[in-house]
């Protein structure tokens, strides 16, 4: 692989998690907060917030792993297939470390 395009992808996929994050996420959003469907589900389930945030984040690895075993048998997914797997859980891992952090902020302050 060329570094321009891997300089090309990594700068697109910096853009689309902003667009994720930022701009699509807040119809996830109550009260400004953004884990607030990991909040509740928390509060629902009796599980930590980040538990129940990598469970909503599970059906996202298995679309992913049947993705890898796709091709593996030859059979390639389309650009926009592996866009959305691969922002799907980039986003999901980004969500857990804005938890955890804010959680080690809570009992200890700024963690950054």
């Amino acid at each position: 692989m060329e570094i321009a395009h891997f300089d090309e992808i990594l700068e697109e996929r910096l853009r689309k998690i902003r667009i994720s994050l930022l701009i699509k996420g807040k119809e996830y959003r109550r009260n400004n907060d953004p884990l607030h469907n990991f909040n509740r589900g928390a509060k629902l389930s009796g599980q930590s917030r980040e538990k129940v945030l990598w469970g909503f984040a599970l059906k996202h690895q298995i679309s992913f792993l049947d993705m890898i075993d796709d091709i593996e048998a030859g059979k390639f997914p389309n650009v926009e297939t592996v866009d959305e797997k691969i922002g799907d859980l980039i986003n999901y891992l980004i969500l857990c470390e804005a938890s955890i952090k804010d959680k080690i902020k809570e009992n200890y302050g700024n963690p950054i």
